[in-house]
């Protein structure tokens, strides 16, 4: 059996530029061994479609490494979330997959079906019980078990060294990790669910106000769908996107939003104060909308760089909110206390509410789909077997030219 592996390494030099360190990326096509039911309760999946995720672009161009340069060793940054990883590892956790064996103890799952992944690797998947509080709450990104269990730590499928992700012939999954897929919906349109999961979490716990208007940082696959959750759950709500590259810019003026460039900065700002009425401030720097104009900002990138535009054009007592995952920065925060701005992180997803109904955040993803309400098909921009995995990274690599927005592993 084949799969994409990764080993995090690291990067002598500072040198960021993608397909530079595409060429010298640990990640590799090895042969290992089949997976086989790893609890009574859990499956064996053949995957289908698989999904490249950002987080999975930056390990293999080692974008990571590109954080805040120390003074000295003594000050190097150390990210937490590291304990919450073991490698080597296979990558791959947007993924729709076939059902080909079943655990004794596996409930509600056959062979020959069709499933959604929900990655997270929780209190139930490892065998821990009784289960923690965020777990029986529903807030399955903050279980209490990252490191404990049956497995080695790991947030979620893909990112542990004992449970395999999805780029490999065979994927290993709890039974309450999968969500069978209607027959009525594609790969194609279903391979969505864990991006779509993660910003449904953020738009929903953080909604705007009716009739506002809204920054969506970044026209990726986070930011493209947010517009598309915006646009369902609050059609009053106008929506600005900033967006790097031509083909982004196109699908978020297709969904509903207005687009900005991502650079300069200077005129990012002032081409959102224009659209969102908010009045700048005289600066010899970066200036600030005082009052500003965005009830919320949906941070996809979650730079450094972003997040200072973001808080210089919210409104008082506005909100930014994180959802993308740039590494350590550093950024002209002043703002924030100046405007009286809540500033909170959104990590992935869980149990959600939406339109008065609490479940999965996936489970929502094919109800909307299936109802029509959601159509990201057109995100679904290249498609490579297992084995071409450079070539897709390599279009994530130069995306200005390449037009990728989604790329996935077809493995049907």
């Amino acid at each position: 059996m084949y799969g994409i592996e990764g080993e995090v390494q690291p990067i002598a030099e500072t040198d960021n530029r993608l397909l530079r360190m595409l060429a010298q990326t640990p990640t590799r096509l090895v042969d290992i061994d089949e997976p086989g039911v790893l609890r009574p309760d859990w499956v064996v999946t053949k995957p289908r479609l698989v999904g490249i995720c950002g987080s999975e672009s930056k390990a293999v161009f080692l974008d990571y490494a590109s954080l805040v340069e120390p003074a000295n060793a003594s000050d190097m940054r150390q990210n937490p979330m590291k304990n919450f990883v073991s490698t080597p590892h296979v990558m791959g956790h947007e993924v729709i997959a076939e059902v080909v064996a079943v655990g004794p103890e596996a409930d509600g799952l056959e062979p020959g079906d069709r499933v959604a992944l929900n990655p997270w690797l929780t209190c139930v998947t490892r065998g821990v019980s009784p289960v923690c509080p965020a777990c029986e709450a529903g807030s399955l990104s903050q279980c209490h078990s990252f490191g404990k269990g049956a497995f080695a730590p790991g947030i979620h499928i893909g990112m542990c060294a004992d449970v395999n992700g999805g780029f490999a012939d065979l994927m290993p999954a709890h039974d309450s990790m999968l969500f069978k897929v209607p027959d009525h919906l594609t790969d194609e349109q279903a391979v969505f669910a864990d991006p779509f999961a993660v910003s449904l979490h953020a738009v929903t716990r953080h909604p705007p106000k009716p009739g506002s208007k809204v920054l969506v940082y970044g026209a990726g696959a986070l930011g493209q769908c947010a517009i598309a959750i915006l646009r369902a759950l609050y059609p009053t709500v106008e929506i600005m996107v900033v967006a790097r590259f031509e083909a982004q810019r196109k699908l978020a003026e297709t969904l509903g939003a207005h687009v900005v460039g991502h650079e300069p900065r200077l005129e990012v700002i002032e081409r959102v104060a224009a659209w969102s009425d908010g009045v700048l401030q005289p600066s010899d720097g970066l200036p600030m909308a005082f009052p500003g104009g965005i009830d919320v900002v949906y941070d996809t990138v979650g730079a450094g760089e972003t997040l200072e535009v973001g808080c210089r054009v919210l409104s008082a007592h506005g909100t930014l909110v994180k959802l993308g995952m740039h590494g350590a920065v550093k950024w002209e925060d002043t703002p924030v206390y100046c405007k009286e701005i809540s500033y909170t992180g959104s990590n992935a997803f869980g149990i959600e509410e939406v339109e008065g109904v609490r479940k999965h955040g996936i489970a929502h993803f094919l109800d909307m789909v299936g109802s029509g309400r959601i159509d990201l098909t057109p995100m679904l921009t290249h498609t490579f077997r297992l084995e071409e995995w450079r070539d897709a990274f390599t279009v994530l690599a130069d995306q200005e030219a390449s037009g990728a927005i989604k790329v996935a592993i077809d493995s049907r």
